[in-house]
């Protein structure tokens, strides 16, 4: 007579193949949010800002992603204006403006020269200004004024 015993090791083993097949679903169906407006964001914003390679000398990054509210899908070919107070310039300043567009993947990545404190916080601005979905202003403060990158994400609600 045979018993049939079931090992910690058969039952993982059973347990990760049940999830790899989608059987159990975890939360990729959530829904996201649509980012909303930051207080302060729009300061200085410039209308129409150039679409450029790198704001002045760079040393800097800026990037992040770009989604659809409710299934998160990537957006590609969406322009992102960025704006701060630089080591070559203050936010308000034409030469410290520029715009960027998402890649295929809803990714955009601009370089500039290293953001300093304004107002006691070293702060980018970050805007979508698109017809296809609602603006939205960002002003995200750096963890450092040493930090060298900044990353800022959007997920943007249809008109």
């Amino acid at each position: 007579m045979q018993k049939n015993f079931m090992t910690r090791r058969s039952l993982l083993t059973i347990a990760a193949a049940t999830a790899a097949s989608g059987v159990i679903s975890p939360a990729n169906a959530q829904a996201f949010d649509a980012t909303p407006t930051m207080r302060g964001g729009s300061n200085n914003y410039r209308p129409g800002a150039p679409i450029v390679e790198r704001i002045g000398g760079g040393g800097f990054w800026m990037r992040g992603t770009v989604r659809r509210a409710g299934d998160g899908a990537p957006l590609a070919g969406q322009r992102i204006q960025v704006w701060a107070h630089t080591t070559e310039g203050h936010e308000r300043d034409p030469n410290s403006h520029g715009a960027t567009l998402t890649d295929a993947n809803g990714v955009f990545r601009l370089e500039m020269p290293q953001i300093v404190p304004a107002f006691g916080q070293a702060h980018a601005h970050l805007a979508y200004d698109g017809d296809e979905f609602e603006t939205v202003f960002l002003r995200p403060v750096m963890a450092s004024s040493a930090d060298t990158s900044l990353t800022a994400n959007f997920v943007l609600q249809p008109v």
